[in-house]
């Protein structure tokens, strides 16, 4: 490889790589540009040189897609927040099913050539569809300023009108961000002053119900803070703060204080609603949670006489749509905020069949089916991280007879099925876009026990 940094290059774009980057080929070099598109000539300066391949920012589109678009986003090329704003909705659509065959063909799980991909559901209007915002906080000049991070860097880029965050809770950050420059709250900086690190906020899609969380580094008085919010935005009906003293990138730490208002807020989805404490996890897009769950119901296809274990189940969300169809339904969280939800949840709805537990998944299933318990059907909703090994180990030992994976990260997912296909074949896999202008997607795989997988 003889290409230097600052080497300014000609390059065609063979495809799209899972960052949304532009892929090309200078002489057999593997050439990564951000910004570019499948089908473009363009000029390009090197920015880094790697062994295996090089990246380089965009200079000049000589050649430009006719999918091309000019980004609604006055700072879209600052923030990073969205990756392929840049391509037009029903081409990002066919982005994110071409993302699942790149890793697919990467791990090459059992006969990955024959899977039925089928298209990327989309959404009719891709805008203002992020129900929750965590945003990190910083000061200038005296002025608290809230947003992300830009890529790989330690800038913060200030949202105040992001095209993809619910109006309503990014109206509240915007004030929250203005009562912490006028109340003079300490803001963590990287000169050692602590304060507030970041802020969350998330509205309840069905009850129009708000809850924040201040996530701080130190003790502080947010007492005229809260109550001019509450007073301005009467929707807020929890505030909760949390307490993040350790040096690393984790937004959260392990306390977490309900200083105003309900212990959580009522949100609803398909034909039952639950209640989602601060910490507990709950889909970024609530329009398309509903698509993504009934996908996952077509796609498990359970009967009444199943045990069905839900695995990694949050407050219990997507385990209650088959509530009612199965005999009986477990579940496991590491947060025991959300697996105390889960039991409310679960006993408001008169459900009389489940059974919740805070721990790890790998931990706790095989306990039960050494207990004695067996399921005839699972399904997991794993972090980007994917399925543990151990849990990957317990699945492939006891197989239960039907299985829906539910995935955030196209990598992950294609190398945990490579564990799967061993005693699973996959029916099909269908992609739903939660991320709209971004270059996640997620999945939802139908998986059957092979017809000679021994049974333990």
């Amino acid at each position: 490889m003889n290409l230097k940094v600052k080497q300014k290059i000609p390059l065609k774009i063979k495809r799209m790589g899972i960052n949304g980057e532009g892929i090309g080929f200078y002489h057999k070099t593997l050439v990564f540009v951000p910004g570019a598109l499948k089908g473009e000539e363009i000029y390009c300066q090197v920015t880094t040189v790697k062994r295996n391949f090089v990246e380089a920012k965009l200079l000049t589109i000589n050649k430009k897609s006719k999918f091309r678009v000019v980004p609604a986003c006055t700072i879209y090329n600052d923030c990073g927040g969205c990756q392929i704003m840049h391509l037009h909705y029903d081409k990002q659509l066919e982005f994110k099913s071409d993302l699942l065959h790149q890793a697919l063909k990467k791990f090459a799980p059992v006969g990955y050539e024959n899977y039925e991909i089928r298209p990327t559901i989309g959404m009719k209007e891709p805008k203002y569809y992020r129900a929750k915002l965590q945003f990190q906080t910083r000061k200038f000049k005296g002025k608290v300023k809230a947003g992300l991070y830009a890529q790989n860097s330690h800038y913060l880029v200030e949202l105040r009108d992001c095209l993809v965050q619910d109006r309503d809770t990014q109206k509240i950050a915007n004030r929250i961000a203005e009562l912490l420059t006028y109340y003079q709250i300490p803001i963590t900086d990287e000169r050692r002053t602590l304060g507030v690190r970041t802020i969350m906020v998330r509205k309840a899609r069905q009850s129009g119900q708000v809850q924040m969380i201040i996530i701080t580094n130190r003790q502080l008085n947010l007492t005229n803070l809260v109550k001019d919010l509450v007073e301005e935005f009467p929707e807020i009906v929890t505030v909760a703060t949390n307490l993040n003293t350790a040096k690393t990138s984790d937004i959260y730490g392990e306390k977490t204080q309900i200083i105003w208002g309900t212990p959580s807020i009522l949100e609803g989805v398909l034909d039952y609603e639950f209640s989602l404490s601060p910490r507990a996890f709950y889909q970024l897009n609530p329009e398309q949670t509903e698509i993504l769950y009934s996908e996952a119901i077509k796609a498990l296809d359970v009967n009444p006489n199943d045990h069905l274990i839900d695995a990694y189940c949050g407050v219990g969300t997507i385990g209650f749509a088959f509530a009612k169809k199965v005999k009986s339904l477990r579940g496991m969280d590491i947060i025991p905020e959300a697996i105390e939800d889960a039991k409310r949840n679960a006993i408001r709805m008169g459900f009389n069949n489940t059974y919740y537990e805070a721990g790890t998944a790998e931990e706790i299933i095989p306990r039960w089916y050494r207990e004695g318990y067996r399921a005839d059907a699972l399904i997991v909703d794993p972090p980007r991280t994917g399925l543990d090994d151990r849990l990957l180990d317990t699945i492939v030992k006891y197989a239960p007879d039907k299985m829906v994976y539910v995935s955030c990260n196209v990598s992950t997912l294609a190398r945990d099925l490579v564990k799967l296909t061993k005693v699973y074949d996959v029916v099909y896999i269908q992609s739903v876009d939660m991320f709209p202008h971004t270059a996640r997607t997620e999945a939802v795989v139908k998986l059957v026990k092979k017809f000679n997988a021994s049974i333990k």
